[in-house]
Parts: C-alpha cells; sequence; structure tokens
C-alpha cells in the first residue's frame, strides 16, 4: 500500500474476491502517480502498474487526468475511513497520538516517494483547475479531524494546533524524503506526542 492512510479497500475486490479493471487502474494510479509525479506518469505506466491492456484503459477513463482524479477520490476515501478509525480512542488526546504514530508508520515510503497526499497536491497546486482544488481536500480531511479532537481536549485555539499538527508531518514528510532518513519521522513523531501531552 502505498498510502499514508491505512488502505480502506478503495481499489479492492468487488463482489466477485477478484479486484476489477477499473478499481486495479485506479490503484495503478495511486501508485505510480506516487513514484512517478502526474507530469511524469502516463496513461501506459498506469496501465502496467495496473496489468490492463492499454486500450481497456479508455473503456474506464478517457483522459489521465480522470484518472487522477479518480485517484484523489480514492485517497480521500481512505483518509475518511482511517480517520474514522481512529475514533475508537478513549481520548482525543489518545486519538491525536494515534494519528502521528499512523503517520510515522510510512518513514520508509516517504523516504523514498514523500507523503502521496502532500506530494499529489504539491505538484497539482501548480496547475489552475479542479483536480487542484479537489487535492487541496486531501490536507483538509485531516485538519479538520485534527481540529475537532484540540476542541474536544477544551482548546480554543483548536483550529491553529490543527494545521500546526498536519504543517509539521508535511513538512518532515519532505525532509525525510529529500534527505532519505526515515528515522527523521520518528523522531518529529515522538515530539509531537509530547507536544500533544503539554496542550491536554
Amino acid at each position: 500500500m502505498t498510502d499514508s492512510y491505512e488502505s480502506s479497500g478503495v481499489a479492492a475486490a468487488p463482489r466477485g474476491g477478484v479486484p476489477g479493471k477499473r478499481e486495479r487502474l485506479i490503484e495503478g494510479a495511486r501508485v505510480t502517480l506516487h513514484e512517478q509525479g502526474v507530469e511524469g506518469t502516463t496513461i501506459a505506466d498506469i496501465a502496467a502498474a495496473a496489468d490492463v491492456p492499454v486500450g481497456n484503459v479508455y473503456y474506464h477513463f478517457k483522459t489521465k487526468d480522470q484518472l487522477v482524479q479518480a485517484a484523489i477520490d480514492a485517497h480521500a476515501q481512505d483518509a475518511r475511513a482511517a480517520l474514522a478509525s481512529l475514533e475508537q480512542g478513549r481520548t482525543p488526546k489518545a486519538r491525536l497520538k494515534a494519528l502521528v504514530r499512523m503517520f510515522a508508520s510510512k518513514g520508509e515510503l516517504s523516504a523514498k516517494y514523500g507523503c502521496p497526499q502532500g506530494t499529489l497536491c504539491s505538484e497539482l497546486d501548480k496547475r489552475e483547475d479542479p483536480l487542484a482544488r479537489d487535492a487541496a481536500t486531501l490536507m483538509q480531511l485531516p485538519i479538520d479531524w485534527a481540529q475537532r479532537q484540540f476542541k474536544q481536549m477544551g482548546r480554543r485555539d483548536a483550529r491553529d494546533l490543527a494545521v500546526a499538527l498536519i504543517a509539521a508531518y508535511q513538512g518532515i514528510s519532505l525532509l525525510t524524503n529529500t534527505l532519505r532518513e526515515p528515522e527523521l519521522m520518528s523522531r518529529e513523531a515522538r515530539r509531537l506526542e509530547r507536544w500533544i501531552d503539554s496542550l491536554a
């Protein structure tokens, strides 16, 4: 899985147990866009990653932008599912720390390719089209979730704290990728957990 969040089965098998071509193409798009970037990825690359003949791609997606949109939607669905799963934590502080640990567990992946959502947002932000606006949702989802947790902790500055938390993760993900040092993610996670404790 090439995602900062645990998979919620977006590209998983439909009813029969075997992923269909559309599902495989979406997962192939997520993988190749993360590893190669939007501009560096072709429809042929996505088809190869999905093990789908190139000619069959156009039955499901007419353009590469439609595949990018499907990848954004899949990332958003996984993010919502992962954040919902964190609600099992007994306290908002425990839930926030669980989010930090979930991000930190992706240190090796971040060292290779960066954060899937962050790199996608950064690249698409250079374009002024609906894809850029839709990709921004991938940043908004964890910010809104974290804001709710901080608010439940009684913090009046919940929004600022939520932005600071996600900014810290995105920043360390970039440094981890740039310097190819997965341990940076672990160290920052420990610091963020102490920071969360200090706010309670």
